[in-house]
């Protein structure tokens, strides 16, 4: 189905490509039949000049040359028809429109260079994702698992936000977390935690135990940047851990400076009142912190969401924060949790006008009322 759908929108692009060639063409047309047609004191041939304009938006370099040569023909047709080729006007006419098809067709170039460049970043950042932010399974023991991931830079689909998911043999365990700044630039420190995460998980049962592990390893690849030259008395990382047991309906949380997860039920969403929130990842050498779990109902039927900072302080356009809370409880459909965030990941970006100012992630997790397992 993905394979068809492709093949049906490149089929649908290049059938659009092909009439908006008849627009230039026509504009052609029209432009020297009537300048042909009326006295040879008006003259409408410098309006050949939108043709050659208006053929980048979709086309490239090799058509945008065609239409702008065609309209140099026009134009000595009509020089030909009125007074003659040589003359001091049309001479002029045919110099200015081949100057301006010149500029047209040099910004042709440049645009089509910068968007195979930015072709090839979008693949390796794609590459880097997949491999980074490998994606969450959508069964994990008796849950059911989806995720959205949002970047802020155009150029980029990975950022400073991350999220990793790890089973055991009776519980699931996730990290979601928020390196400070944004873009390529926090990737590095994501891929620290991440690798740490994937193996440490396996050896620490409880989140606070395994949230101090976290924080060993984060402080050994910061020591590594420190000692390589690089300023990192400002990197820190905000994050939760969470083990999921799968024989109990409960969430057993280490919160790191993270914003707390959003419980949706039946009744609406409300925040889980973490109480012994701890500071940041990486803030270890500001004095001694002390990590603690804690434990909440996560019933069947029920649904955690995850998220990061990017989500609740995305502002619109009067500067007002998204409210979260307040509209996620009606965006719930008697779906899957694919189903929430895809309608969460739309109301958010109408909330902002298309564009998030900070990466966001989000992470929904619904204990089904019977188990749902994958065929």
């Amino acid at each position: 189905m993905g394979v068809r759908r492709r093949l049906a929108g490149l089929l649908s692009e290049r059938r659009t490509g092909r009439l908006m060639v008849l627009l230039p063409i026509g504009l052609i047309v029209l432009i020297s039949a009537i300048d042909i047609s009326i006295s040879p004191n008006i003259h409408l041939g410098p309006l050949l000049v939108v043709a050659p304009a208006i053929t980048p938006s979709f086309a490239g370099t090799r058509l945008t040359v065609l239409i702008g040569l065609l309209a140099l023909v026009a134009q000595a047709v009509i020089a030909v028809l009125h007074g003659g080729l040589f003359t001091p006007n049309h001479q002029a006419q045919l110099v200015a429109l081949a100057a301006v098809t010149g500029v047209v067709v040099a910004y042709t170039r440049i645009h089509e260079r910068h968007g195979r460049e930015l072709d090839r970043v979008r693949t390796v950042s794609d590459a880097v994702q997949r491999v980074l932010m490998r994606p969450l399974p959508d069964h994990a023991g008796p849950l059911l698992i989806a995720t959205r991931y949002l970047a802020a830079d155009d150029e980029a689909n990975v950022g400073g936000d991350l999220y990793a998911a790890v089973r055991t043999p009776h519980a699931t365990r996730l990290l979601i977390g928020d390196v400070r700044g944004k873009g390529l630039a926090a990737v590095g420190d994501a891929a620290a935690l991440l690798g740490a995460f994937r193996e440490l998980a396996h050896h620490h049962e409880d989140p606070a135990r395994l949230a101090d592990a976290l924080e060993a390893s984060y402080r050994r690849h910061l020591a590594e940047l420190t000692d390589s030259g690089q300023d990192v008395q400002e990197n820190f990382t905000t994050a939760l851990v969470l083990d999921l047991p799968d024989d109990r309906p409960t969430a057993r949380i280490a919160d790191c400076g993270h914003p707390p997860p959003l419980l949706l039920t039946p009744r609406g969403a409300h925040p889980l009142p973490l109480r012994r929130t701890a500071p940041p990842l990486g803030m270890s050498a500001l004095g001694p912190v002390e990590r603690r779990t804690e434990e909440f109902d996560f019933p069947p039927g029920s649904t955690l969401l995850l998220y990061t900072d990017g989500v609740t302080e995305a502002r619109d356009a009067a500067g007002a924060f998204y409210p979260l809370p307040d509209r996620t409880g009606p965006l719930q459909p008697a779906g899957t949790p694919r189903a929430l965030l895809d309608a969460l990941r739309r109301d958010l970006l109408d909330h902002v006008g298309g564009r998030l100012m900070d990466d966001a992630a989000l992470i929904a997790v619904t204990r089904p009322l019977a188990v749902t397992r994958p065929r």
